[in-house]
């Protein structure tokens, strides 16, 4: 069976997004190769061609064959947007509909099922065929009040893309059982459709050389015994409880821990760096931005603890990270986490700065806990990899091909 694969986050920039996707590409070229399914590439990303060099797996570059096959389409499509654009920005309630540039190319290619990585509000390229998809999250119904999903119309745009995409996809895959009872309670998905496939340790982690000096810290002026959060600034990240939990430290035991954020600005970089300056922090936060994989392997290794401290889940992949890389780790207990986590992390409300500061103060106070804890993450990383998911999708596909091939592979139904 013909498998389209559709990748959107392909750069290390867009954080857990691009780490998934570049997993799952890397574990299929590695153990895919002798599945009877044939696996196409479909994605807006050039740099993906020579990743695939000399494997069996085909590219299909979105924006190139626009150009090469699509030139006369491809400019109707320029005048339509920009005729809508044109009746929004005078109030006129007329919307011309847009020609699907993407459906001929996918439909010449022979593709038969196709693959999302990730459900999100991008209109990413849909037509008339069976598709699996992977839901990360449904906090905008969890959480509707934070800014990031709601705010600008976000809330009504995920909720419409959400509904009509959960609700038609063949297979949807999600990480945790808790992730399995929101999609149902949600939109009343039939539970045989939802498929649970626990989030694999990324292997950059997971395989990283014992070889990274201490370099890292005078690179960026950190002395040796900091907390480390690597999350872009979304309001959600929850930064501030964090900073507010190193005052608590300060203040009320007498303990100072430096702590290091990267992560790219989101919009609420500003606000942190400013609370950081009321709180009297100046001097225990570094802001390093977005940093080298190299960087992030070290930084992860002569940490004290990953304090994983968000409002979302309910799967995330930095406490992955830190297992496989002998980082302790301090994590929210957001609905999913302990199915993710099980006993490896310290789990704390992440509404509650008191609880953060006293986990954090348990592993200052006890050594013996805090390898307990890198013992059972060194494990608990080990337990779900790359090889382990693709062997699980590869057996789904295999049952949708009992499906597909009910009707003609090689045009639309309702094609004449």
């Amino acid at each position: 069976m013909k498998v389209g694969l559709f990748l959107k986050n392909y750069r290390p920039e867009i954080g857990g997004g691009a780490t998934f996707e570049s997993e799952v590409l890397q574990s299929l070229i590695q153990y895919g190769g002798d599945c009877r399914h044939n696996f196409i590439i479909l994605s807006w990303r050039k740099e993906i061609e020579q990743v695939l060099s000399g494997t069996k797996i085909q590219f299909l570059p979105l924006q190139q064959s626009y150009i090469q096959n699509n030139f006369p389409q491809r400019w109707q499509r320029k005048l339509v947007i920009t005729a809508n654009n044109l009746c929004q920005k005078i109030n006129l309630n007329i919307k011309f509909p847009e020609k699907n540039l993407v459906e001929k190319l996918i439909i010449d290619s022979g593709i038969e099922i196709i693959w999302y990585l990730e459900l999100g509000t991008y209109n990413y390229p849909t037509v008339e065929l069976p598709y699996i998809t992977t839901v990360w999250d449904l906090e905008h119904r969890n959480h509707p009040y934070f800014p990031e999903v709601s705010a600008a119309g976000k809330w009504e745009k995920r909720e419409k893309s959400y509904s009509h995409k959960i609700q038609r996809a063949a297979v949807i895959i999600t990480g945790t059982q808790a992730g399995k009872a929101e999609i149902e309670r949600f939109y009343q998905v039939v539970p045989k459709n939802i498929k649970v496939l626990p989030y694999p340790t990324p292997s950059f982690a997971l395989n990283a050389e014992n070889n990274h000096s201490k370099n890292v810290l005078s690179k960026f002026n950190i002395s040796q015994k900091y907390l480390f959060y690597p999350a872009q600034f979304w309001p959600h990240k929850n930064h501030a409880g964090l900073l507010l939990a190193l005052k608590l430290l300060r203040e009320q035991y007498g303990i100072i821990f430096p702590v290091v954020f990267t992560g790219a600005d989101k919009g609420n970089l500003e606000y942190i760096k400013q609370l950081v300056v009321e709180l009297n922090l100046n001097n225990q936060v570094h802001f390093l931005g977005f940093v080298s994989q190299s960087d992030l392997i070290a930084l992860y290794r002569y940490a004290f603890a990953l304090t994983f401290v968000t409002f979302f889940g309910p799967d995330n992949l930095p406490p992955l990270e830190a297992f496989a890389l002998g980082c302790p780790v301090i994590a929210s207990n957001v609905a999913g986490a302990q199915e993710q986590l099980k006993d490896a992390a310290l789990l704390v409300d992440p509404r509650d700065e008191k609880q953060i500061a006293l986990a954090i103060k348990s592993l200052h106070d006890s050594p013996k806990l805090r390898s307990s804890l890198v013992e059972k993450g060194l494990k608990q990383a080990r337990q779900w990899t790359g090889k382990d998911y693709i062997q699980r999708i590869l057996a789904i596909l295999d049952e949708l091909e009992s499906i597909r091939r009910c009707w003609n592979r090689e045009k639309l139904f309702y094609q004449k």
